[in-house]
């Protein structure tokens, strides 16, 4: 009898929920090799044997940690709660990967998210809906996709159609949220068939493919990114270039362009959305976990140390019962006491002016444990800021929570919306970093949008709040729920100045 998606889901929880991955679901998530040591978070700049030389010298000269001692629970308390924080973004991924690549063909997991197994991708075909629950911090701005690879055993080849003048943009991520290659817009990317290749993989670039792309760990993950007006009119001409946007394993690259027609792909059933983001991470077993991190992504130069402390952790966990309870209960609290600050937006990034925070290293974290970590929880799959800065906030402009009980307005003066060379948009999200659904089925506002009005001096005014301002005003305006709520601005491809931070959003004010 064959087990649907919505029951291998169901499984992969219960497994999680039971200590670690179950079998089936294990094969899936650790089947990629190991990586070479010594990686740049940018690209594979050092090659295998250098590093290996590296890492013998290193381990000729400094010595190691020492097993069979007597850890006592203090030590190892403090210890854990570095690993936590530290792995807590690659455990994440691997669990994302091992529940989306049991979809059965490239599909929409309960009509709303792409999902596709193991090698392939799936597509969108217009904007995602309110009730998707995969990610925090989604957009309205672009049509999405989605699909996880392991690129040592099984390269990918990834689909570039000719996007013509539309902004359009290839997030491919690591197993630490890094991205790696560059394809898109921003950087001239041609039409084509590229190789997505993982760092042991050691074939030849394939006849008729443009380019390779190699990621840093056997794990990858692509996220495309198409922009789409928010009329029928581009609703209806993206189709055909989006169902282009396909992903397959090499061995069935023939050198001819495939083509999905994902308005028509089938709907995929999975488990019901409990209205907050999917629990990817169950503290309880995340040292489950942990040592499959620590086997298949190697260090990045300068984290030799930290290995050979989480090693000595695990090592000595595995020999008594006692301390391994010391490092669950770490986890549950640290999950409280750390992660979960993260989801405030104050501390997240860098203050941006105006009562706003703006992103910092995203997608190109290396050793910025902090951002990697506050992003994974609560805005995952940033882009790179070339590509995207993001700009967030809680509060008004004079440090008060926003709410829905208020009305709030944003004024761009003339000529001051955020410079970019792609586009931008203001987005309203509830206090799970949703969107909030609402009869006018509006998320963001921005240049997607054409009607909106300008005032007189040609400054821009757009409105939060759960009561419409009224009148033509309406057309600005971004429904809130009655309780809490945050902004988010995407300043997409932006111009110098949004990238050495000399422009600031405009402060929230209270409207009257």
């Amino acid at each position: 009898m064959k087990t649907s998606f919505n029951d291998q889901l169901d499984i992969t929880r219960r497994d999680l929920m039971k200590g670690g991955m179950g079998a089936a679901s294990l094969a899936a998530v650790s089947a990629g090799a190991a990586v070479p040591a010594a990686v740049t978070a940018a690209s594979v700049a050092v090659t295998a044997n250098a590093a290996q030389a590296q890492q013998h010298a290193a381990s000729a000269t400094v010595t190691q940690p020492a097993t069979g001692i007597v850890m006592s629970p203090d030590y190892a308390r403090t210890v854990a709660q570095m690993a936590y924080v530290w792995g807590w973004p690659m455990v994440n991924m691997i669990n994302r990967r091992a529940a989306i690549t049991q979809a059965p063909e490239p599909g929409h997991l309960n009509g709303v998210l792409p999902a596709a197994p193991r090698g392939q991708i799936a597509m969108l075909n217009d904007y995602i809906e309110p009730s998707e629950t995969f990610v925090t911090c989604p957009n309205q701005d672009v049509v999405y996709g989605l699909g996880f690879f392991a690129l040592d055993e099984e390269p990918v080849v990834i689909q570039v159609p000719d996007f013509g003048d539309r902004f359009w943009v290839y997030a491919l991520y690591d197993a630490r949220t890094d991205q790696f290659g560059h394809l898109g817009k921003p950087y001239g990317s041609k039409p084509g068939f590229y190789l997505l290749a993982g760092p042991r993989w050691s074939g030849l670039k394939p006849d008729g493919t443009t380019d390779v792309l190699r990621c840093p760990t056997s794990l990858a993950n692509a996220i495309p990114r198409v922009f789409q007006d928010d009329t029928p009119e581009d609703r209806k001409a993206i189709q055909e270039v989006i169902n282009q946007v396909v992903a397959y394993p090499l061995k069935d690259f023939d050198g001819e362009m495939k083509t999905i027609e994902w308005a028509k792909v089938p709907d995929i059933p999975g488990p019901a959305s409990s209205g907050e983001e999917t629990k990817w991470m169950v503290p309880d077993k995340f040292f489950d976990q942990f040592g499959e991190v620590l086997d298949t992504v190697d260090p990045l130069p300068g984290e030799e140390a930290l290995y050979g402390q989480f090693r000595l952790l695990l090592d000595a966990a595995s020999k008594d019962p006692e301390l391994k309870k010391v490092l669950v209960a770490t986890a549950v609290e640290t999950e409280d006491k750390v992660i979960q600050p993260f989801f405030q937006w104050k501390h997240n990034g860098r203050p941006a002016g105006n009562g706003w925070n703006r992103s910092t290293n995203n997608a190109q974290f290396g050793v910025d444990y902090f951002n990697r970590t506050g992003t994974a929880k609560s805005n995952m799959f940033d882009n790179r800021p070339n590509e995207t800065q993001y700009f967030y906030t809680d509060h008004d402009g004079a440090g008060g929570e926003l709410s829905g009980s208020g009305s709030y307005a944003i004024t761009f003066p003339a000529g001051q919306e955020p410079p970019v060379n792609g586009f931008w948009s203001l987005t309203l999200y509830n206090d799970k970093h949703l969107f909030h659904a609402n009869d006018l089925k509006r998320y963001s506002l921005g240049t997607k949008n054409k009607n909106l009005k300008r005032n007189s001096d040609g400054s821009l005014t757009l409105y939060a709040g759960a009561k419409s301002p009224g009148g033509d005003k309406e057309n600005n305006w971004l429904p809130a729920p009655d309780g809490k709520f945050s902004l988010y601005i995407r300043a997409y491809w932006g111009k110098e100045a949004i990238l050495d931070g000399s422009w600031q959003p405009p402060a929230i004010e209270v409207a009257q």
